[in-house]
């Protein structure tokens, strides 16, 4: 089956219904999305949505009819483990390795949000990580059960399905580049410093933002978002930190992709 006939999400999750298909889209996307923004928190609870939207699909696929919209069960580590006990001419997918996978990505959304300590890299960041290769992985699978297709298309399938977004925080040899020309010098370094997960050396910052004169840049924008609390500047150590509230700051009111 050539891939390009495997993009519409009604061909390749033709089977489901569009009251789980639909929704089951806009979680992974917003997973997706979720983990290229950075939104390592939100990452994490869409792929509990995610959770709740497969687990329907299993259930309904082993009850033999599926429900109109998702729902959440009460128990959801013991609903997936009660799902190995549906008659063995169901796929072992759907017995058992997605139930098993949901259980552990409903385990992050709930239990890895708080108690992360010290550290330059953000466990929260590991954590969207696993929560986005398991998303992909859950989908591909549902691809091919639902699709008839094999592995290797169904993962061409998925990354179709994928709303293309373009972040607006460039990393290209070891620099990072803010893509949207039209921010003022300030909101650059804002998201400049939002996209790293500890302190970054003022020299680093200039030479990112290609500003043309260091002791201007420390005066008109270090020094006043300092004052106002967006940053932590060291002038010491010449360092630079966002604040939380530059984090809210840039959440509020900076596009964290490049608008269309």
């Amino acid at each position: 089956m050539p891939v390009a006939s495997a993009i519409d999400p009604a061909i390749v999750l033709a089977q489901l219904p569009s009251g789980l298909r639909d929704p089951l889209l806009a979680s992974f996307n917003e997973v997706v999305v979720n983990f290229r923004e950075r939104r390592w928190a939100a990452s994490e609870l869409d792929g509990g949505k995610l959770c709740e939207v497969v687990y329907t699909i299993l259930k309904g696929q082993v009850d033999g009819s599926f429900p109109p919209t998702p729902s959440k069960p009460s128990n959801m580590a013991q609903a997936c483990m009660d799902l190995a006990k549906a008659d063995s001419r169901f796929p072992r997918s759907v017995r058992i390795q997605i139930p098993r996978m949901l259980i552990a990505l409903y385990e992050i959304r709930n239990n890895r949000g708080v108690g992360h300590v010290g550290g330059d890299v953000d466990p929260n960041h590991m954590d969207a990580t696993v929560v986005l290769a398991m998303a992909q992985w859950i989908l591909a699978e549902l691809v091919r059960i639902f699709h008839g297709t094999d592995t290797r298309t169904a993962t061409d399938a998925v990354d179709a399905l994928v709303e293309r977004t373009i972040p607006i925080v460039w990393e290209v040899d070891g620099k990072r580049r803010v893509l949207d020309s039209s921010l003022k010098m300030k909101q650059k370094m804002l998201l400049l410093l939002y996209s790293l997960p500890s302190v970054v050396a003022e020299a680093t910052l200039v030479d990112w933002l290609e500003h043309s004169n260091p002791s201007v840049f420390r005066r008109d924008i270090l020094v006043p978002a300092h004052n106002s609390r967006l940053i932590e500047y060291n002038q010491t150590a010449k360092t630079v930190r966002l604040s939380p509230l530059g984090a809210r700051e840039v959440e509020r009111t900076l596009p964290l992709q490049l608008q269309p």
